[in-house]
């Protein structure tokens, strides 16, 4: 860790010598109203909730998903940009990018074929993975099912003006996964420039499976459509999990050095995505879990998941969480179709215009025993942590 450290403390260095010369100006950040975000959906309502803190931070977040439609941080010269790709209104999410912002569950990332069995009993989801580019064709269980969190409504409760509560009942059956599994999430903006998303989730009346992830997609620069390739990623992981060609884990863990999914020092995002080789042809660029550096089982302190400097801005993003994994999401399904992708003052979501860092459990862990368990006896807690802290590289 303390190798890293050093090593992503130089990349700050160098990125502010980067960005000596004045940057190009950035679009000003949309205000966005909650009157555009108030609809009854599957018979409950949704608003959007802000939070803020004494520093003038603010986070906007919508109940349908427990999404995040804005964050809102200052860049090196302390001028306020968005940085969390969004919608202005509910109805631009309901025809926006599945997954944006989204809190995920039951079960974040793929289940392969949608198929598990637990205690004996065969489960078959919903097969709602199906592209078939650049990858072959995949069937595969993603995020939930065709109705996991991403497409509910949360009952929300403003707890203060920098914290927001939103809850949400799995029922037993739902999207075929089995028993009652209950979950509250809480987003709480801090002083320090930070935001927590902190879950407990329990399994009710039967064993049950769950794994969580918040699935913000991030532009640091606050120019929403522009290209990630400048910013520089630092992952805390000198380990990956091996893929097969439709991006499920094998069970295989392997080391990341010497190849392009090596980012334990500070690295460009487009220094290597369009090397051909099969990992990222297969993927179409990252999308990839990386195994986090110095997590053990019971593990319930905060790890450094990875670190994002974005050398124009001068932001930085570290991401924190007591998760085992972390996976790394170019944005390669992004394509500025509209509605699709086409957010927050017309900002078009271009071809890896976003990325995200989704700390979680492994893809799939429900068919590898080897893997840290997502498993939950009737009875059992799940509680985890994302903390996203907000730093620029301006001198101090």
């Amino acid at each position: 860790m303390k190798s890293l450290l050093l090593a992503i403390g130089a990349a700050g260095l160098a990125g502010a010598a980067l960005a000596a010369s004045p940057p190009a100006a950035t679009p000003a950040y949309t205000v966005l109203k909650p009157a555009d975000f108030q609809k009854t959906i599957d018979g409950k309502p949704v608003s959007l909730y802000v939070i803020r803190n004494r520093a003038g931070l603010s986070v906007a977040i919508t109940n349908y998903g427990a999404r995040i439609e804005q964050i809102l941080v200052p860049d090196r010269n302390g001028r306020l940009g968005d940085i969390a790709q969004g919608f202005a209104s509910i109805d631009g999410v309901l025809q926006g990018e599945a997954s944006m912002g989204a809190f995920i569950g039951r079960y974040a990332n793929r289940i392969a074929k949608g198929q598990f069995t637990l205690e004996g009993k065969s489960y078959q989801l919903a097969i709602n993975d199906l592209a078939t580019a650049p990858a072959p064709p995949r069937q595969n269980t993603l995020h939930g099912g065709k109705k996991g969190s991403r497409f509910v409504v949360f009952d929300a409760r403003q707890l203060s003006p920098s914290s927001v509560e939103m809850a949400y009942v799995f029922k037993d059956g739902e999207e075929n996964f089995p028993g009652t599994v209950p979950v509250r999430v809480v987003y709480t903006l801090g002083n320090d420039n930070s935001l927590t998303i902190e879950w407990e989730s329990a399994a009710d009346d039967k064993t049950s499976v769950a794994n969580y992830t918040q699935h913000t997609f991030f532009n640091l620069s606050g120019d929403l459509g522009s290209s990630i390739y400048d910013h520089v990623l630092t992952l805390n992981a000198s380990k990956v999990l091996e893929s097969d060609a439709t991006l499920v884990p094998d069970g295989k863990v392997k080391p990341v050095a010497g190849t392009v999914l090596d980012f334990t020092k500070p690295k460009p995002i487009g220094r290597d995505i369009e090397t051909k080789v099969p990992e990222l042809i297969g993927a179409g660029g990252y999308d990839f879990s990386f195994v986090i550096d110095g997590w053990k089982p019971g593990n319930t302190g905060l790890l450094l998941a990875g670190r994002v400097h974005e050398p124009k801005s001068g932001r930085i993003l570290e991401v924190w969480t007591t998760e085992p994994g972390v996976q790394f999401y170019s944005g390669n399904f992004l394509d500025g179709s509209a509605p699709k992708d086409v957010g927050k003052g017309g900002a078009v979501f271009k071809f890896r215009s976003g990325f995200c860092l989704e700390a979680s459990h492994y893809p799939d862990s429900v068919n590898h025993p080897e893997f840290p368990t997502t498993t939950l006896k009737p009875g059992e807690w799940y509680t985890g942590k994302i903390v996203y802290r907000f730093l620029t590289d301006k001198a101090k």
